[in-house]
């Protein structure tokens, strides 16, 4: 019996998953868990890098503790990148896709090089300030002698993988995210990269998931789909092709699987990605703010800083307007889903609003938006009641959008990650979009990471195989 070793970072946190076949079906086994933070350097908030390496090798030292591992696979969350130089040395720091560096990026490159309509019809990615192609063209601006600098850029995945194992190997799936892939081609497209000023040497030849990188200590380490969300897919169990895929977590991805990317104006102005999937599928779908606004409330809620270094005034402020609030309580997400049933909620607002993206207090932004329209949350229970019922809300509409787009009636919601446990939200998406809800694989991302290796490595024959195992 042959164990896989699945490695799924957020941006909250990281995990070590084993998995392995028995009698048909996929046995899971968590074996380590880590918390992934940002850091302030220089005026940015930055992924700690180093941090990060030292929690996905300390992850494989416990796994190889068990027993053997036949493979190794890292997915994490897209856009984020690192640039080495001939060295093979980082040459500026990872810095967040939360951060505010990319204000203004999107104006300025519409303006001088290219407008978001033709740049969506060669890459069929949605506009969102944190995109690659924004953060490159901030960096140029910031520091151009980084890119000068650079030989090999990589998204956070590939370079995990390249300090397990020394090799540079690119993959697809993230890589589209990028907004830099020509989406038909399934490759770089080097034209607009060098109409934006970045240097084309830097970006290497792209692989499939599947593919081997090389080895750490004597484990062959695999490509599976590296965007979290291109594995999260993949673990669905769809009963047929009327389903809508949401894969639930930090962000909320809705959408479908499509053989070809659907690049057409109304797509466009829908905000809908194309993003990669593996074996050339594409995942067409909708960003939604999802559980990350969940998180921070109750992160301020509980004291806690999301970035290291960073904190204070903006959330005691935004605390001392909830009338409820208890200081010193520890609130678990169980809570504030009991806490918000039954509440009365005034107003919802617009989730997908960039001022959601990293304010300085989600709370306080929230009760802003809401006060702009109506009546404000005045405690906890409303607060969360109307967070719960704006994310449905946009579910709704993203679903209405999609099937006005795809021409397709869809009768089924699949709910795969994390955030498929909160009933509450379940049975509020159910209620708002009339459709059926299905919920699980909780743990998709890390299934739709190990069903690719379980694939390589000969114990399904191809998808359809693997999932009829995750049904069961």
């Amino acid at each position: 019996m042959k164990n896989y070793l699945a490695i799924d970072i957020g941006a909250s946190s990281g995990r070590h998953i084993i998995g392995r076949v028995e009698n048909g079906k996929i046995v899971l086994e968590e074996v380590y868990r880590f918390v992934n933070s940002q850091v302030s350097r220089d005026g940015h908030d930055c992924w700690d890098m180093e941090k990060l390496v030292e929690s996905v090798k300390a992850g494989i030292d416990a796994a190889l503790e068990k027993g053997p591992v036949e493979s190794i696979g890292i997915d994490t969350w897209g856009v984020d990148f690192v640039l080495l130089d001939e060295k093979g040395e980082l040459c500026c720091d990872t810095v967040a896709y939360r951060d505010a560096r990319t204000k203004g990026a999107d104006a300025e490159i519409e303006s001088q090089v290219i407008s978001f309509e033709d740049l969506y019809s060669r890459c069929g990615i949605q506009k969102a300030p944190f995109n690659t192609i924004y953060q490159l063209w901030a960096l140029k601006k910031e520091h151009p002698e980084q890119l000068e600098r650079a030989a090999s850029f990589l998204m956070v995945p590939e370079y995990l993988n390249y300090r397990l194992t020394g090799n540079i190997v690119h993959e697809y799936t993230d890589s589209s995210t990028t907004s830099l892939l020509d989406a038909e081609k399934k490759d770089w497209d080097f034209d607009l990269i060098e109409r934006l000023g970045f240097p084309k040497r830097i970006f290497g030849k792209l692989e499939m998931p599947g593919a081997t990188v090389g080895e750490y200590r004597g484990v062959k380490v695999v490509l599976p789909a590296m965007h979290d969300t291109g594995s999260a897919y993949l673990a669905v169990p769809a009963r047929d092709d009327r389903a809508v895929y949401l894969s639930s977590g930090t962000w909320s991805l809705l959408g479908v699987e499509n053989e070809k990317p659907i690049t057409t104006k109304e797509a466009c102005r829908a905000n809908f990605t194309n993003e990669g999937g593996a074996w050339g599928r594409y995942r067409y779908l909708k960003n939604i703010m999802g559980l990350w606004m969940i998180q921070s409330i109750r992160r301020e809620l509980n004291g806690v800083s999301y970035v290291e270094g960073k904190g204070g005034e903006a959330t005691e402020e935004a605390l001392a307007r909830l009338s409820d609030y208890e200081k010193g309580r520890e609130y678990s997400f169980a809570d504030l889903s009991m806490i918000a049933r039954g509440q009365s909620c005034a107003v919802t607002v617009d989730v997908n609003d960039p001022r959601f993206l990293n304010p300085a207090s989600m709370i306080g932004e929230v009760v802003k938006a809401a006060a702009e329209s109506g009546k404000p949350p005045a405690t906890v229970g409303e607060l969360m009641q109307c967070v719960y019922l704006s994310l449905a809300e946009c579910y709704a509409s993203a679903i209405r959008n999609l099937s006005d787009i795809t021409g397709k009636v869809y009768t089924s919601i699949n709910i795969v990650g994390g955030g498929s446990q909160d009933k509450y939200l379940n049975a509020l998406t159910a209620e708002a979009t009339g459709l059926e809800v299905f919920a699980g694989p909780v743990e998709g991302t890390a299934i739709g990471n190990l069903i690719v290796q379980m694939i390589a490595g000969g114990e399904f024959a191809d998808l359809a195989a693997a999932r009829a195992a995750i049904v069961r």
